[in-house]
C-alpha cells in the first residue's frame, strides 16, 4: 500500500508538462470532530494519489485544511469523493483566481495537532460561537461604515503585497501572534465598533471570530470565503473591488493578482515590486520580495553571501550544509538584516 510520494518534484513537473492537460488549484477547510485523523489521512492519500491530486493537506482531530491541485478532467471524481465523506459533503471549494498547472508538485497529507497553528486552548471557549459571515457586497458596505474596524488576520508578508484599503495590518510573523495584539489594540472598541475580519480563504477568521466573541467583542463579522471568494463575487456580480494589490497564496504561485496596484517594494533596491521569491541558496531559502533586475544581478539570492554559496558546485553546497539545521531566517519572511528595504 503506497502512502508516500514516489516521484520527486522535478519528475512530477516533467510529467505535468508532457501531459499538457489543465489542472485546477483549489483550497477548502472544514472544522469537524475527527476521531482518528491517521485513518482519514491514509484514506485521503490513497484515493487522491490515484486521481493524481497534488497539494498540502493538514488533518487533525478538529478538522481538515487543504490546498490542492486537481486534474481538471478528474474534478468531478474528486468532488464526488469529497461528497462521500459525511462532514465534507458540499464543502465550499475556493477555486484559484489565477490557475497554474504547477502550483503543487507533491501530495502531502499530514496529521497535525491543529489545522491552523493558533496557539489557543479550544476548551476554554465555544469555538462554534462564530462571527457573522458576510459576502462581498455586504462586506463592501460594512467597511465603509465609520463604526467598523477592519482587521487583516494574515501575517505581515501577506498583507505587505496586498490588503483591503483602510485595513489594520498587524506586523506579525504568525497567526497566533496576531490574536492577543489585536485584542489589546482594540480593547476600547469591544462594544461600540463592528469588528470585521478577513484572511485568505476564511479559515483563520473561523477560529478568531469565536475567540474575540469570547473575549467580549459584541459585533463580530468575517468575510465568507476570504479574499479568494471575495474576488470571485466581485467579478461575477460586477461589484467595486476594494482590495489593493496581490493576494498571497501558499503554493508555487506565491500570489494572485487582484488589482493592478503595486503597494510593496523590492527588499533589495526599493523599487515598486510585489513578487515573492525564495533565496536560491538552498541552505537559506528565505522568502522575500525581489524585482527582476535584482534577481538577475543577485542570481535570485537574498545576499552576496548566499550568492557566493549558490555559485559553488552542488556537491560543495551540500557539504557546507551537511549536518546543519534549516535556517530560522526563512520563518522571518523578509525580516533578515541583509534586506535593506524590508518592511
Amino acid at each position: 500500500m503506497q502512502l508516500y510520494n514516489t516521484l520527486s518534484a522535478k519528475e512530477r513537473e516533467k510529467l505535468i508538462e508532457e501531459a499538457g492537460k489543465d489542472r485546477l488549484t483549489i483550497s477548502f477547510y472544514k472544522y469537524a470532530h475527527i476521531g482518528n485523523p491517521h485513518i482519514l489521512r491514509n484514506h485521503l492519500f490513497i484515493t487522491w494519489n490515484e486521481m493524481e491530486v497534488l497539494g498540502r493537506i493538514y488533518v487533525a482531530h478538529e478538522g481538515i485544511n487543504a490546498q490542492l491541485s486537481v486534474p481538471a478532467e478528474k474534478f468531478g471524481n474528486f468532488k464526488n469523493h469529497l461528497d462521500s465523506i459525511s462532514f465534507l459533503e458540499n464543502v465550499r471549494l475556493n477555486i484559484a483566481i489565477e490557475q497554474d498547472n504547477k502550483s503543487f508538485l507533491k501530495l502531502k497529507v499530514k496529521v497535525r495537532k491543529k489545522i491552523v497553528a493558533d496557539g489557543l486552548n479550544d476548551a476554554t471557549f465555544d469555538v462554534t460561537n462564530k462571527g457573522i459571515h458576510v459576502g462581498a457586497e455586504e462586506f463592501n458596505r460594512l467597511i465603509e461604515d465609520p463604526d467598523t474596524v477592519l482587521v487583516d488576520m494574515r501575517n505581515h508578508y501577506e498583507s505587505e503585497i496586498g490588503h483591503f484599503k483602510n485595513a489594520i495590518t498587524p506586523d506579525v510573523d504568525t497567526f497566533r501572534d496576531s490574536l492577543d495584539i489585536i485584542e489589546k489594540d482594540l480593547a476600547e472598541h469591544k462594544e461600540d465598533k463592528k469588528l470585521v475580519m478577513y484572511c485568505t480563504g476564511g479559515i483563520r477568521c473561523e477560529k478568531a471570530s469565536a475567540y474575540y466573541k469570547h473575549k467580549g467583542f459584541k459585533n463580530v463579522y468575517q468575510l465568507e470565503g476570504g479574499i479568494i471568494e471575495y474576488t470571485r463575487q466581485v467579478r461575477d456580480q460586477n461589484l467595486e473591488n476594494k482590495f489593493l494589490g496581490k493576494n498571497f497564496v501558499f503554493d508555487h504561485r506565491r500570489g494572485e493578482r487582484i488589482s493592478e496596484d503595486v503597494i510593496s517594494h523590492c527588499h533589495q533596491c526599493g523599487k515598486p515590486c510585489d513578487t515573492h521569491v525564495n533565496c536560491a541558496n538552498e541552505a537559506c531559502h528565505l522568502l522575500f520580495i525581489q524585482c527582476e533586475e535584482c534577481a538577475e544581478a543577485m542570481d535570485q539570492c537574498c545576499s552576496v553571501e548566499c550568492q557566493e554559496i549558490h555559485a559553488l558546485p552542488i556537491e560543495e553546497q551540500k557539504r557546507l550544509r551537511k549536518g546543519k539545521g534549516a535556517s530560522n531566517k526563512i520563518f522571518k519572511k523578509g525580516r533578515s538584516p541583509v534586506l535593506k528595504y524590508k518592511r
